[in-house]
């Protein structure tokens, strides 16, 4: 009975102990163990004075910019820059003064001349309209201009005399022609309706060219060739004055 008595009297005080024990540390979490935990995470939390380095902060106040955050965020395409972005170094729109001449007009090949038959050439084609008449086209082919004053002075064949001009055809102003440039005459060959006299066919034709007086000629004369069969003429054959377009010859 002794050695049950011993035994329960041990087993309660392991019990006290284990209770006492339990106690104890519900009263240590209780106290410093939690304030303990929370010290330690306050006393390491930077505030906020201390979270940028003096060194690194703007003198003049404003709030530092890390280089190394701009630096991260690329631009997107097409996105225009900040308004406080640096200036480029584009280049002016202006573009500089060239030394470059200015253009010329063409220089003048020279005082002009008298039309005439070493300074021109000279081509006679006979029409189908008007009827009975012929073109004279002569081209300046010297390296001045040249002035195609009054009329042709026309011989056909071994003729003396020249047809007569038709009055009027005359043009306002004297024909100028410029290296290359052409003047023209219409040739009346024979009459329209047969009424002509003295008909006949001429093979061969010579153009003599006039002066500023348009009594005489000058220089040297043409001859065009004329068809292998000859032109007809009579003698209502007559000439226009020189004429500057092929239309203005034609009208008449």
């Amino acid at each position: 009975m002794s050695a049950i008595r011993t035994s329960r009297t041990r087993l309660a005080r392991a019990a006290a102990i284990v209770v006492l024990s339990a106690l104890s540390l519900t009263a240590c979490n209780d106290g410093a163990g939690v304030n303990d935990e929370g010290s330690v995470g306050s006393s390491t939390a930077a505030s906020p004075s201390e979270s940028v380095p003096a060194s690194e902060a703007p003198a003049d106040g404003s709030p530092a910019s890390s280089s190394s955050s701009s630096a991260a965020q690329p631009v997107p395409a097409g996105s225009k820059p900040a308004a406080n972005a640096p200036a480029t170094n584009a280049p002016a729109t202006n573009a500089p003064a060239t030394n470059a001449p200015a253009t010329k007009p063409p220089v003048s090949s020279g005082k002009p001349v008298t039309c005439e038959g070493s300074n021109t050439k000279t081509v006679a084609a006979p029409l189908n309209r008007p009827v009975n008449h012929m073109l004279l086209t002569v081209t300046n082919t010297g390296s001045k201009p040249c002035y195609l004053y009054t009329y042709p002075a026309l011989r056909f064949g071994e003729a003396q005399a020249v047809p007569p001009v038709l009055k009027d055809s005359q043009p306002q102003a004297v024909v100028t022609l410029g290296p290359g440039e052409s003047g023209y005459a219409s040739v009346n060959l024979s009459a329209a309706d047969g009424s002509g006299s003295h008909g006949r066919t001429e093979k061969s034709l010579t153009v003599y060219f006039h002066g500023p007086s348009g009594n005489e000629s000058v220089g040297a004369g043409a001859h065009p060739s004329l068809p292998a069969t000859g032109v007809y003429i009579d003698d209502s054959l007559n000439v226009t004055y020189w004429q500057q377009s092929m239309d203005d010859a034609l009208t008449w």
